[in-house]
């Protein structure tokens, strides 16, 4: 998965979380590496296996998994030739033991969770270099019995320190009129007299210290100096046959080095697992059937960040639609939704289950692409259309039918218009590459062409009209508002000021209807499936040419010229010459000019070239018989009017016969 989209939804955070539960180095390693996956065999695989453990866990199950303390110096330092001390067998034997204890307890859970009870079941049992360290090692000492030379030489250091310390309760008794005080000290690690220094001639002995006041002189006596030889000459001999015991126990281990490298590799992954139940019995997380058709469909599903506080989201997807646009005011939580979507994705993909309701179907991409976010940066001297454009650009290099776009707010940044028409090329070209889309905008021509396209559909995020707040509930099957007046008055902005924006929006819709469109104008160029995007005209230059036609002529021809406003009514089976349709994928209106052909397509003029468009994207406007009363016309000449003829003189035929574009009959 792209790292841009990991780090906008927000999923180093959940690889965060579950390296939290986790309590192994391995574990948390393991968390920190986690990463979705692409074949659905397995993630099937692994969200199975961790509802199994959050059903041990939920049930109040203590799970004996080993903490593996020091056991990742164990593992990095095996067979290396780096001699093991008491304290790292110590930390071997006590892992061991709790491997053992592992093994028996999941062999009784084997019933209720197969899939992690197999885990345990692949552990070796190393019986013999477990009894072998606690027959040499125990509380971190060697023991006597680790060997036989071990037994005499320390029982001969018993002896030399019982005769020593004979000698020095003599000694003490002699001296202790000059002695400073009646303590026993070391120096250097030999037995020393505290003696005063006036009387330091009266000891037998080589002094080893004084005191920092200079009153006080540390004397060995003589009578314990050939003791205290012996007793380190018997010391060295220990400390050789320890370390000749811990060599042959370093060996031991690393006979067995394969079988301890498993059983930790096997506690990390079962570690891994159980962090995994465990971050879900935090957020009610279950489990969710996979599919590769680019299925989805989530009942009550909610963000892992936001828990309970937010109000939970019916979802579904790619079935009758694979486009989805939703719609809706500003803080209703259009982007909380894309983000939801698309971190739930990104976790189930990852084998981690997910908080919505049971019954859930996902579907499994090699790509999740997002544009969320303006993405200005002022490093790179992109502006928040440039951060989009650079952000759709590559999300067109990698979009196939196994990849979820996520883009938020479509068409923002640049100009209305043309930011329309731009955005609905590349709903088109996405949808055409069977891209699964979920995006979200403000501009109701591109509501409008997801109400008219197959394939797409609108959907709203819920607003209650009365208390101006928003329901943060998402409502598939119909297009929302933006309740910008309504919002803006609630935030305090003034009366006036509202009124005058109504005022101003309503003349600039009566002027554009007059000329036979609604404002902003869309001009996406129609292309047929052999006609690119390239050789297409773009929206600016559609836009600069028909502000020439608009003062000129309309589109909506009426006997008595007056314009009609009425609503569309339900859509016609049958269209004749002369009627007035409304194309509401465009959001323009035109006059039929070609009867229906074998295919469905109509011709339609629209501001002053001729579309084909099929039957079913046509709702009738007004009939010829309403629009031209009586039989006094004739149509090819209305739409040949003088204006017509003057700009097909002007434009040249070949150009005229160039707009003349036929649109592929629905499915």
């Amino acid at each position: 998965m792209n790292e841009n989209t990991l780090n906008s939804l927000g999923y180093p955070q959940i690889q965060k979380n579950v390296a939290d539960c986790a309590l192994s180095y391995l574990g948390k390693r393991y968390a920190r590496e986690l990463k979705p996956m692409v074949d659905a065999h397995l993630i099937q695989l692994r969200l199975e296996e961790t509802a199994e453990a959050a059903a041990l866990i939920r049930f109040g199950a203590s799970i004996p998994l080993p903490s593996l303390d020091g056991m990742e110096t164990i593992m990095d330092l095996l067979g290396t030739g780096y001699l093991f001390s008491e304290r790292d067998f110590s930390h071997l034997a006590q892992f061991l033991r709790s491997c053992a204890q592992l093994m028996k307890y999941m062999e009784g859970k084997s019933g209720a969770a197969p899939t992690v009870s197999r885990y345990a079941a692949s552990m070796i049992m190393i019986e013999p270099l477990l009894s072998e360290i606690e027959r040499c090692i125990h509380s971190g000492r060697i023991q006597d019995q680790a060997s036989k030379e071990l037994i005499r030489i320390r029982k001969k250091m018993t002896v030399n320190e019982e005769r020593m310390k004979r000698k020095l309760d003599s000694l003490v008794s002699k001296h202790r009129s000059i002695m400073q005080e009646h303590v026993i000290s070391q120096r250097g690690g030999r037995t020393v007299l505290p003696i005063k220094k006036e009387f330091r001639k009266q000891v037998k002995g080589s002094v080893l210290d004084e005191s920092g006041s200079g009153q006080t002189v540390y004397i060995e006596p003589v009578e314990l100096v050939s003791l205290q030889m012996e007793l380190a000459a018997l010391q060295a001999e220990e400390s050789r046959e320890e370390m000749r015991i811990l060599g042959d126990l370093t060996s031991l281990t690393e006979s067995y080095s394969r079988e301890i490298a498993l059983n930790t590799e096997t506690v990390g992954v079962l570690d891994f697992l159980f962090a995994k139940a465990k971050y879900a019995a935090t957020m009610d997380g279950r489990t969710v059937r996979v599919n590769t058709q680019g299925h989805i469909s989530l009942q009550r599903a909610r963000h892992p960040f936001m828990g309970s506080s937010m109000v939970p989201l019916d979802f579904a997807i790619g079935r009758t639609y694979s486009s989805l646009i939703i719609t809706g005011p500003n803080t209703g939580g259009k982007t909380v939704a894309l983000k939801t979507l698309g971190l739930l994705t990104l976790m189930m993909q990852s084998g981690l289950l997910i908080p919505v309701e049971e019954g859930g179907e996902m579907a499994v991409y090699n790509e999740v692409a997002v544009d969320i976010g303006d993405g200005q940066s002022l490093e790179q001297a992109l502006s928040t259309f440039s951060a989009h454009i650079r952000n759709m650009i590559g999300i067109l290099e990698q979009a196939d039918t196994s990849t979820l776009v996520l883009i938020d707010e479509m068409a923002s940044g640049t100009d209305p218009g043309e930011g329309v028409g731009l955005s609905i090329a590349m709903l088109e070209e996405l949808h055409s590459r069977g891209a699964t889309v979920v995006a979200t905008t403000h501009f109701g021509e591109i509501k409008h062409f997801a109400a008219a396209t197959p394939g797409f559909e609108n959907a709203r995020m819920e607003f209650d009209t009365v208390s101006l707040q928003p329901l943060y509930r998402l409502r598939i099957g119909e297009a929302g508002e933006s309740y910008a007046y309504s919002i803006a008055l609630k935030l305090g902005m003034p009366q006036r000021i509202i009124e005058r924006s109504k005022s101003l929006s309503d003349q600039s819709i009566s002027r554009d209807r007059t000329l036979g469109f609604t404002s902003p104008p869309l001009e996406t160029p129609v292309l047929t499936p052999d006609r690119s995007v390239a050789e297409a005209d773009g929206p600016a230059e559609l836009s600069k040419r028909n502000q020439s036609k608009q003062s000129k002529y309309s589109i909506g021809l009426h006997k008595n010229t007056t314009p009609r406003e009425s609503a569309p009514p339900a859509p016609a089976k049958n269209f004749r010459k002369g009627d007035r349709v409304y194309v509401a994928y465009l959001n323009q209106s035109g006059i039929v000019c070609d009867v229906e052909d074998s295919r469905g397509n109509i011709g339609v003029m629209l501001r002053g070239r001729k579309v084909k468009i099929h039957k079913k994207r046509l709702t009738l406007h007004i009939s010829a018989d309403e629009l031209y009363p009586g039989d006094d016309y004739d149509l090819d000449i209305v739409l040949e009017t003088k204006e017509n003829r003057k700009k097909r003189k002007l434009m040249g035929r070949k150009h005229v016969e160039g707009l003349q574009i036929e649109l592929p009959p629905e499915e």
